[in-house]
């Protein structure tokens, strides 16, 4: 019963940023080109999805890592749709690259679409690639990050998938520095096979150390494909363990 009652008040909230999220775009448009009165909006949704009476404790650490005031390219791990709203809790600014099927899921789909984030067709490889560095160019320019799933889709058994180099040749083409990002939990959300609640679930999320853009740059992106795949596989092995 608590579940229903969360997924129905879930519905309503989502409906009213919604609302919001499109006022604000409207009016802020013009002088807003960071767009970050929308992004500001989707914290609070983020805060306030989460803030649900025991829904989800988050453990965020690595914060010292950050510098809010840099943009990045953020490469995380993917476990499940809680992943995108945890990454909320980083104080960045940031964009999504995702598939462009998104648009069409209820409340989420206008959500990106306000955000601005890169949609791409993930069966045209070679357009989304200049997709992914025309759009990316433009927000990091702006000051604004762009948050990256090297895996390309969500693991179905909570087991990190094989990294893809699509992040890795467009932060190389950009100058832009990496930002590794691991997250464990969010896959636990949500019981299996239902829709029931998980009230005594955490989620972590760890900043790892920043790959500087000069070492981006001067490095093969395969390279930094591995460098970063194990990086993010060695840390949440180590989250798992308790450490």
């Amino acid at each position: 019963m608590f579940s229903l009652i969360y997924w129905l008040w879930l519905i309503l909230v989502c409906f009213i940023f919604t609302i919001l999220s499109a006022v604000a775009l409207v009016i802020t448009y013009p002088f807003d080109k960071r767009r970050k009165v929308v992004h500001e909006l989707s914290r609070c949704l983020v805060w306030t999805i989460h803030g649900f009476p025991f829904m989800t404790r988050h453990r965020i650490q690595g914060l010292e890592k950050l510098d809010s005031k840099k943009a990045y390219v953020i490469m995380a791990n993917h476990n499940s749709m809680f992943d995108i709203t945890s990454m909320y809790y980083l104080p960045l600014q940031f964009r999504w690259v995702t598939k462009r099927e998104v648009i069409k899921t209820p409340f989420f789909g206008q959500l990106i679409f306000m955000h601005g984030d890169i949609m791409i067709n993930r069966g045209r490889a070679s357009q989304a690639m200049t997709q992914m560095l025309t759009e990316g160019k433009m927000w990091l320019d702006r000051g604004v990050s762009v948050a990256v799933f090297p895996e390309g889709t969500r693991s179905k058994t909570g087991e990190m998938g094989r990294f893809k180099a699509g992040g890795f040749m467009m932060a190389k083409e950009l100058g832009a520095t990496i930002l590794p990002v691991v997250m464990d939990g969010t896959n636990r959300v949500i019981k299996p096979k239902s829709f029931l609640c998980n009230w005594k679930n955490r989620v972590t999320v760890r900043v790892l150390d920043p790959i500087p853009a000069e070492e981006v740059a001067a490095t093969d992106a395969r390279e930094l494909l591995e460098k970063v795949e194990t990086m993010i596989g060695s840390e949440l092995k180590a989250i798992r363990l308790g450490n």
